[in-house]
């Protein structure tokens, strides 16, 4: 059900973008976290055919810990690049709070992915809280960057 989630949302998140393209292509921070969103979601969606893929545990805690690191370091990356534009708190609604929740999603794979890996089969109550929580706040920042959009277009109209 979490791959399947994962899937539908990079869909509407490029017809969204596609829907606005000219202001995420020419906006630093929309861009970014357009692309560091839909890398999460891509994330999740490796995750998932991991989980389906008929495996040992171990095999699947090495595939998961190494999606979710590589997801871990998705927000702490552009956390870096967003350092860099200024006014970047203002625009769009950037917030630490949303890259936290991306952060402790992915600390949390990480434990539970471990503990597959080392045999512990409850590690994947882990894994799918990460899972939720990673796409809780993939929605919450699209939802965030068309509001941003919004305000921008709303602004230049008048």
């Amino acid at each position: 059900m979490l791959g399947t989630s994962s899937a539908a949302l990079i869909g509407l998140l490029f017809v969204a973008a596609s829907l606005h393209l000219a202001e995420i292509v020419n906006e630093d921070l929309y861009r970014l976290r357009a692309q560091y969103t839909t890398l999460a979601l891509v994330s999740t969606l490796i995750m998932a055919t991991a989980i389906l893929t008929p495996q040992p545990m171990w095999a699947l805690g090495a595939e998961l810990l190494i999606a979710t690191l590589g997801s871990l370091s998705l927000p702490l990356i552009l956390l870096g690049k967003v350092a860099k534009i200024r006014g970047a708190q203002g625009r769009g609604g950037y917030s630490i709070r949303r890259a936290a929740s991306f952060i402790v999603g992915g600390v949390i794979g990480v434990m539970g992915a471990a503990a597959v890996a080392f045999g512990d089969e409850r590690g994947m109550y882990l894994v799918t809280a990460s899972f939720a929580l990673c796409l809780v706040a993939s929605i919450w920042t699209a939802w965030m960057i068309m509001i941003g959009i919004g305000r921008a277009e709303s602004s230049k109209r008048h």
